[in-house]
């Protein structure tokens, strides 16, 4: 696969926000100033009445939402990446932390597993802006399914149509693609470089009426930032393609070696998966991020090990967790 460089424009700084993930804790101390847990945040953002009135604690579940602003000298871009697994969970908690939907630009989803489109058509209908761009990758609407231990397949969910997202559109791109006036990167398909991380050898997609093998899953991408004087800013959904090789295309696409913070999913949790842990975490050392999220499908064994090997970096991410860099 050929690789193309990309212009990404450095930014002055971003805000994200955990939208939704597997969990969420309210109590435990962080101790980065940039990384606010729910219940601290809001009372600054909107006051202490709308608090008293308003605001309930988000809710968790499998699957991914990140809502990312990016400031760019006087301008400022929202976008969405990812938007959880069931239908209303997303929305549900942009309810109870009282965010806007309506200013974003447009919707990122890393890949056609449904806990990260599940809640797609619901915040459609809470934006509700015509021709709002759903960045995606044409492989998410194959019919695609898991094999399981006996040779059979479960069949996963069906990716939302075309008309179904109408007066929103689908962007379909497997190319590196810049989006909120090139200060977001789409990664494109990621390429696998590394010897360890193999992709996903139980994943099929269907061809004329027969499964077969789809172990790079080519349309899981990740987004990048990049912020002055500070580096990367990456963000995967699942990183089926690994962590690692993730990590490096942005770089190598961007020209940006250093990076600042990698957040969402590592897919590091299943019986397929676990043995690169150790592989995975050595690698991660060498990358130095300042800080480093793991979430969602890296699973505990892959988040433990990450705290250990790197305490200083880690952050356990929460579900409404405001981060500012």
């Amino acid at each position: 696969m050929d690789e193309m460089s990309v212009p990404l424009k450095e930014v002055d700084g971003i805000e994200i926000i955990s939208l939704m993930d597997n969990s969420i804790d309210v109590l435990s101390t962080i101790k980065k100033d940039e990384v606010r847990q729910v219940r601290d945040w809001i009372k600054e953002r909107k006051g202490q009445k709308w608090v008293n009135e308003n605001f309930r604690l988000p809710i968790a579940e499998h699957g991914l939402s990140i809502l990312i602003r990016i400031f760019h000298g006087k301008k400022a871009h929202t976008i969405l990446f990812d938007t959880g697994r069931s239908p209303e969970g997303v929305v549900t908690n942009v309810e109870r932390i009282g965010i806007d939907l309506s200013e974003i630009e447009a919707i990122v989803i890393s890949h056609g597993h449904d806990d990260h489109f599940g809640g797609l058509l619901a915040v459609l209908k809470v934006v509700n802006k015509k021709n709002l761009p759903i960045i995606v990758h044409e492989d998410m609407f194959k019919t695609r399914g898991v094999a399981e231990r006996d040779g059979t397949v479960r069949k996963d969910m069906p990716f939302p149509s075309e008309d179904m997202v109408k007066p929103a559109k689908y962007v379909k791109t497997k190319q590196p693609y810049l989006i909120a006036d090139e200060t977001v990167l789409v990664t494109g398909e990621i390429p696998s470089k590394t010897d360890f991380e193999k992709g996903s050898q139980r994943d099929r997609v269907l061809i004329d009426g027969e499964w077969k093998p789809y172990p790079w899953m080519w349309d899981d991408r990740a987004v990048a930032i990049n912020i002055k004087q500070k580096g990367l800013v990456i963000l995967s959904g699942c990183a089926h393609a690994g962590i690692i090789n993730t990590i490096q295309h942005a770089q190598r696409i961007t020209g940006v070696k250093k990076v600042h913070a990698v957040m969402g999913g590592f897919h590091l949790a299943g019986k397929e998966y676990e043995p690169r842990i150790s592989q995975t975490v050595e690698k991660l050392k060498l990358v130095k991020p300042y800080l480093i999220a793991p979430s969602h499908c890296t699973g505990w064994r892959g988040i433990y090990a990450i705290a250990q090997a790197m305490p200083e970096a880690f952050i356990w991410n929460s579900v409404g967790n405001l981060y500012k860099f």
